[in-house]
């Protein structure tokens, strides 16, 4: 088996079919597509904003991010996106959110003109926020920038658990450089946030 060079997406020789050891060693190295690479990671303590500015836009045209966030207030994690190194906060994103509870209570969150996206489900203080978000076409001048997002959060003043699923867009063709993560009124982030950049492969 050959594949070239070693670039993140890489060209593979191939009919399409890989034996299960071909499909091992490219996963071992790296390789197989859906290999993730750690490209940023951030533990904040007790801090208003987390700036992401190395993205590696132009290699990978999808991200993921896992984020383990508490706040000192009730409140999400917001998520603002960098333009060639200026950040974006005006009325540009638009999301479409469901959100539901272990009481049974379920409800949409959505906007077709906000200032942000939601990185996280709502937490009450000091309840830790978890979520993994997707992001796509970040580095791609000519395509808007999407988001996907599952996520929950425990609320132990109601003694329920929270989860939303969902996504949103920055409405704008422009290359995404920088990531910010948030609390927009004002709140202080506790934890750990990681961002990846998925491997594809390119079979010719």
């Amino acid at each position: 088996m050959s594949y070239l060079g070693e670039q993140v997406n890489n060209t593979i020789k191939n009919s399409g079919l890989y034996t299960p050891s071909e499909i091992l060693e490219l996963t071992k190295d790296g390789s197989w597509g859906g290999s993730l690479e750690l490209i940023a990671e951030s533990n904040p303590s007790g801090v208003n904003n987390v700036d992401f500015t190395d993205i590696k836009q132009n290699v990978y045209d999808v991200h993921y991010v896992t984020i383990k966030i508490s706040l000192n207030g009730t409140g999400s994690v917001n998520m603002r996106f960098y333009e060639s190194g200026v950040l974006e906060t005006a009325s540009v994103y638009q999301y479409a959110y469901q959100n539901g509870n272990s009481a049974g209570t379920f409800s949409e969150t959505k906007a077709t003109s906000a200032n942000r996206l939601f990185a996280t489900r709502t937490g009450q203080s000091g309840d830790e926020r978890n979520s993994y978000n997707y992001l796509y076409n970040l580095g791609n001048s000519s395509k808007y920038s999407f988001q996907t997002q599952q996520s929950i959060s425990s609320q132990t003043g109601t003694a329920e658990v929270d989860m939303r699923f969902g996504g949103g867009v920055l409405t704008q063709a422009s290359v995404v450089d920088g990531i910010r993560f948030t609390e927009t009124s004002g709140q202080l982030l506790t934890g750990n946030i990681k961002l990846y950049g998925v491997k594809q492969i390119w079979v010719t």
